[in-house]
């Protein structure tokens, strides 16, 4: 999720919070755009753009828009996400802009990691040692001096065997609070007073060894599910309120995976299928009612978005699934990023990629069913499921109501917004 908010923080304890007020802003910060300012970046490609092609791009659901309190508004990122949506878009602009993409670090782990695998029978390989410095800073005088910020920091999760050996280095703060395993979203949790005049900073420095994981699946290695186990019966229910299974999303399963028996060939139809839809800037996840159903309806989503669909079709179809997230790192181009497990009986949980997808680099088979079982050495994991609770409890609705992985703020007259403050990331890669 690549997005940024406006404030609508609670800065009057006497103000009682409404979330259609606070849904109502954050709609009003995504669609900031006016005609004038998208047309002006399609120019850059498009020079002389017709009113009729903004209509045809907005009924297609390449350009973004929608009607906020009787105004035409433009998503913020709805410009350049035309160019990634529209096929004869995206065409025109690597005319002009050429092709930059570089997936020579990924190409070169993944190889690496599937001759490992084949070597070694070990189905975690390839690891690498990084080091983190994480700061989050609220900008000056967003609150009075002297109230208390409350800060959740993203910490690495210590219950994932491709992530090992964490070790905590620094924190700011003398007292600081790390979240129990149990809890979906690992946290480093601190509080500090804020003075006039200055910014509040919060930082926090530690290490971790992130392995490859690839399982060398085969259709035959599967075994046939426990349907009265705990673990299946969880993992393939719904999950207000983006996991959800509407008509349309069982209807879909159903015609996807007609004839297929096997949950390791169905997840790789279920796969190969959502492959399809161009990756976009996402709007902010609070704003969107049902995930899934949004990527049908616009083809095209960011990597939680299509991840979303991915384990609402497996769970449909009867296949454990859940959400995983934290940061991409490879070096150069770390993110934000979101993926997926799901349980193959026999076999245990696996990870699947949805939005790194089918590589361009793929020639094999192995590497163009890569990340369905198999993911690269360049993670963070910070998330083992979506929207849970943080620990300690926030008061306050989530900035990121969904995922976590920025960090949330608060203090005791509401929520602090992204714009409101700015995270860093430096990372070291010790091997």
């Amino acid at each position: 999720m690549y997005f940024f908010l406006a404030s609508c923080a609670r800065q009057e304890n006497n103000y009682a919070y409404s979330w259609e007020e606070d849904l109502h802003q954050r709609l009003l910060t995504d669609f900031c755009q006016t005609e004038s300012n998208v047309k002006d970046y399609i120019k850059k490609y498009i020079p002389h753009v017709t009113d009729e092609q903004m209509r045809q791009w907005e009924t297609s659901g390449a350009l973004e828009c929608r009607i906020i309190d009787g105004q035409k508004r433009y998503f913020i990122h709805a410009a350049p996400n035309l160019f990634r949506i529209d096929s004869i878009c995206a065409h025109i602009k690597q005319e002009k802009d050429g092709i930059k993409d570089d997936f020579s670090v990924e190409q070169e782990n993944i190889q690496s990691i599937i001759a490992s695998v084949i070597k070694t029978d070990s189905t975690l390989v390839q690891p690498k040692r990084i080091r983190v410095t994480y700061m989050l800073t609220v900008d000056k005088d967003v609150i009075p001096a002297g109230k208390i910020i409350r800060c959740w920091l993203p910490y690495p999760r210590q219950d994932i065997a491709r992530q090992q050996d964490v070790k905590f280095i620094s924190a700011s703060e003398k007292q600081y609070t790390l979240s129990p395993s149990e809890y979906m979203h690992s946290t480093l949790y601190m509080e500090k007073a804020a003075k006039a005049g200055e910014p509040t900073i919060f930082q926090e420095s530690f290490e971790y060894t992130s392995w490859g994981e690839w399982h060398n699946l085969d259709a035959s290695m599967i075994q046939p599910y426990d349907t009265t186990a705990v673990l299946y019966k969880k993992f393939t229910s719904e999950r207000d309120k983006h996991i959800v299974f509407t008509p349309r999303l069982r209807q879909l399963a159903e015609k996807l995976t007609a004839g297929i028996h096997n949950p390791y060939e169905k997840a790789l139809t279920l796969f190969r299928w959502i492959n399809q839809f161009p990756w976009a800037s996402a709007r902010e996840y609070s704003t969107i009612e049902n995930i899934p159903e949004y990527v049908l309806e616009n083809k095209h989503g960011d990597c939680g978005q299509v991840t979303l669909l991915f384990l609402t079709l497996c769970r449909i179809c009867g296949i454990p699934a859940h959400f995983q997230s934290g940061f991409m790192m490879h070096p150069g181009s770390w993110n934000l990023h979101d993926w997926g497990e799901i349980y193959f009986e026999g076999i245990g949980w696996v990870p699947v990629d949805q939005s790194f997808g089918i590589e361009p680099f793929a020639k094999t088979q192995q590497e163009k069913d890569f990340f369905v079982g198999g993911i690269d050495s360049w993670r963070m994991v910070i998330n083992n499921d979506f929207g849970l609770p943080l620990y300690p409890e926030k008061k306050y609705p989530r900035s990121e109501t969904v995922d976590f992985q920025r960090g949330e703020v608060e203090w005791e007259g509401g929520n602090l917004y992204f714009p409101q403050w700015n995270y860093q990331m430096q990372i070291e890669y010790l091997n």
